[in-house]
């Protein structure tokens, strides 16, 4: 349920801070829109993502098109994505929260999803974002892919852990997104990086 939102009503007393209203008409808005406000906030995290990518690559000005393409990688794929994954995975374990269901599926998502995930960004990134022509970014993906994949397996199992035995089901996708953003930039400098020794 949308945490106290009944409670505080109206009140703009003292105690009762921005950040606490903007954080309950959230909750609210995850409540009653939840895939649009998981949606809304991966696109705002992965536009996060890659300001401070570009910054840590030398970028002396954020190169608007390729923010504005990221937020929309993360908008229109990650958050509903993630969303029906979530949905999907508690539907196929029952909702089960044991260690051995919890194990299950965080395996299933990396036998599945992650290869999934990390190969469309590589492949939207190249292709995309710096229009490079499909040939070459083959030839890039075939040679990064594998350590992006070793990377991620060594990573995200355990914030899967942690996300599916711990986090309520509404909250899943925001935790993802969140820790995604951190991710993201570790994939943009990876590509970055890989781009600037072919060029």
């Amino acid at each position: 349920m949308a945490g106290g939102s009944g409670g505080a009503g109206g009140g703009t007393g003292g105690g009762d801070s921005l950040a606490r209203r903007a954080w309950r008409q959230y909750l609210l808005q995850l409540q009653r829109h939840p895939l649009r406000t998981k949606m809304i906030t991966a696109g705002c995290l992965a536009g996060v993502s890659d300001s401070v990518a570009q910054k840590l690559s030398g970028y002396q000005k954020i190169e608007k098109r390729r923010l504005l393409l990221k937020m929309i990688f993360g908008f229109a794929y990650g958050g509903p994505f993630g969303h029906f994954l979530h949905k999907v995975l508690d539907y196929i374990f029952k909702g089960k929260k044991d260690t051995k269901t919890v194990a299950k599926k965080v395996l299933l998502e990396q036998i599945t999803s992650s290869p999934w995930n990390n190969l469309l960004f590589l492949f939207y990134y190249g292709y995309v974002v710096e229009k490079r022509p499909l040939k070459e970014v083959k030839t890039r993906v075939k040679k990064q892919y594998l350590s992006v994949q070793l990377s991620a397996w060594m990573f995200w199992p355990v914030v899967g852990w942690i996300n599916h035995q711990y986090v309520p089901l509404q909250f899943r996708v925001i935790v993802h997104s969140f820790v995604a953003c951190c991710w993201g930039i570790f994939l943009n400098l990876r590509a970055r990086a890989m781009s600037l020794k072919q060029s």
